[in-house]
């Protein structure tokens, strides 16, 4: 079962074999051993990639399952049971991860010298389970399924400037006023973005055609402290120019949809000790972030 699953979480039998300090030939016929004992297929092999069949998908979360309890009953009868030790990988987006979970990460750390800590920062849905993913901190609505989640706090989208730009070219009082502003995007390549504004129970979809568009929210960002113009990001992300008045926020009568901020796993009560721990700490400590509620 452990070679099998780490077949599966390396996507490889060359990867597993390395990870598991044995040949091979010892993989492949331990897989093999399992698929004739079974009767099914549980991994389509070709030159160049090995992919878990829907029989194998069910059949590794068994596995996990079943190698957690023989590992805690293995701890427990040795005296090391409640130990946090092994290797996490956790993932969030690109300016969160570094900004809110990144400390939570050192601290980790920190608390449990026997741990090690991956963390993959990117602007896409992981899949947890195909790429080997422990925790997940994910902003916005959920459309996972079979994972647990902790809602840890919420953030929003808020439009600013720099008080220069505001100075010079008066802040808009309603979203149509967006139409006579420098607009910066951080977007794709489409030419046009649309903006959702609430006011009351009454909602707002403003066509906005920017000045300039860039691919990420520092550079929007930058763009906004420097003068040039309007821009809409996420709360976290300007928090710090906000408090120190380099940016401010205009339209702020007019609501934006909130967006929640939830830490998952995939792994329920029989959650490892290592992740049980992380998700504790990371719900705790984002819970208390005066600037997520």
């Amino acid at each position: 079962m452990s070679i099998f699953l780490a077949v599966v979480e390396e996507g490889s039998f060359a990867a597993a074999a390395r990870r598991m300090e044995i040949s091979p030939p010892m993989v492949t016929r331990a897989v093999s051993e399992l698929e004739s004992a079974m009767g099914v297929r549980l991994l389509t092999r070709t030159t160049r990639v090995v992919r878990v069949t829907e029989v194998g998908e069910r059949y590794a979360a068994d596995c996990r399952r079943i190698l957690m309890d023989v590992n805690e009953s293995e701890e427990a009868a040795s005296g090391s049971h409640g130990a946090v030790r092994g290797r996490l990988v956790i993932t969030s987006s690109s300016l969160f991860g570094p900004m809110r979970v990144a400390p939570i990460v050192t601290e980790y750390l920190r608390r449990f010298p026997d741990t090690e800590v991956e963390c993959r920062y990117i602007d896409r849905i992981v899949n947890m389970v195909e790429e080997g993913v422990d925790v997940a901190v994910r902003i916005g609505q959920l459309h996972d399924s079979g994972y647990h989640a902790a809602r840890v706090g919420h953030v929003r989208r808020v439009v600013c400037a720099s008080p220069c730009y505001v100075k010079q070219r008066g802040a808009p009082v309603t979203p149509g006023d967006l139409a006579d502003h420098t607009i910066v995007v951080a977007a794709g390549i489409t030419p046009s973005v649309d903006w959702r504004f609430t006011l009351g129970e009454h909602t707002t979809l403003v066509r906005i055609r920017p000045r300039l568009t860039v691919s990420s929210n520092e550079a929007a960002i930058d763009a906004a402290v420097n003068g040039f113009g309007i821009t809409r990001v996420v709360s976290y992300m300007v928090a710090d120019q906000l408090a120190s008045g380099r940016l401010v926020e205009v339209l702020q009568d007019h609501e934006s949809l909130q967006l929640p901020i939830h830490v998952m796993h995939h792994e329920g009560r029989h959650a490892a000790r290592k992740v049980r721990a992380f998700v504790d700490l990371a719900t705790q400590t984002l819970r208390d972030d005066p600037l997520l509620r």
